[in-house]
């Protein structure tokens, strides 16, 4: 069984409102980012990990958005990698590979949702990236630049983040017990010494963290569905 783990529980800090539930379309952003993952064969169910305030919300959006994998409704923790580890917890024993997705990032590409579980069959664990392509400087603390940073080998990660789920249950299960904090899933495999392959972006997949990042995510999410 392939699973995946929607982290819906955070509160919005930098936009100031809970930016999961903006509409787009119609439909709130967790909703687009739910239904793409519902379309995709290689996911058998999901789990949503959301704050205890939203699961009315979240019971009344399945009916709005007509998924039908099976679901599980989980709720949120402190720290982002508590909330997913709660999710970890509610992944039957059967589950093969668990993929962990921002709710934030409504418009995940089918192709690298596959691409991603196809390789974390190989590679045990894998993440969703793009090569950074921007020229990168380091600066100080009054903004002025300092040097400039060799970006060659440098890649911007996002989510899914795929991974045989005894891995990633070991990898948090060590963050856990150091009373670290991890700002994502891979960090805690980096920290127990296993290694995550990246698996290139073809398409845009941002995140929404500010309100101007509305209409762009808006336009992509419109142009895919006249593509299909």
């Amino acid at each position: 069984m392939n699973l995946v783990i929607i982290v819906a529980a955070g509160k919005g800090a930098r936009m100031g409102i809970d930016k999961l539930w903006l509409p787009i379309e119609g439909v709130p952003v967790i909703g687009h980012t739910w239904r793409a993952f519902d379309r995709v064969n290689e996911v058998d169910r999901i789990v949503i990990v959301a704050r205890d305030d939203r699961r009315q919300d979240i019971v009344d959006l399945v009916e709005k958005i007509q998924v039908t994998k099976p679901y599980d409704l989980v709720s949120g923790g402190r720290e982002r990698q508590d909330s997913v580890w709660n999710g970890i917890e509610a992944c039957p024993k059967d589950c093969d590979l668990v993929a962990i997705q921002d709710a934030a990032r409504p418009c995940t590409h089918p192709d690298l949702i596959q691409t991603c579980f196809l390789e974390a069959e190989k590679h045990g664990a894998v993440v969703g990236g793009q090569r950074i392509t921007d020229t990168l400087k380091r600066v100080d603390d009054s903004l002025s630049i300092e040097t400039n940073v060799d970006r060659e080998r440098l890649w911007s990660v996002q989510t899914p983040q795929v991974f045989r789920l005894p891995l990633i249950k070991r990898a948090l299960e060590m963050v856990r017990s150091q009373g670290r904090i991890v700002t994502d899933d891979t960090a805690a495999c980096e920290m127990a010494g296993i290694p995550v392959k990246i698996v290139p972006s073809e398409h845009p997949n941002p995140k929404v963290t500010y309100p101007n990042d509305l209409p762009y995510i808006s336009w992509l999410l419109a142009n895919a569905s006249r593509d299909g």
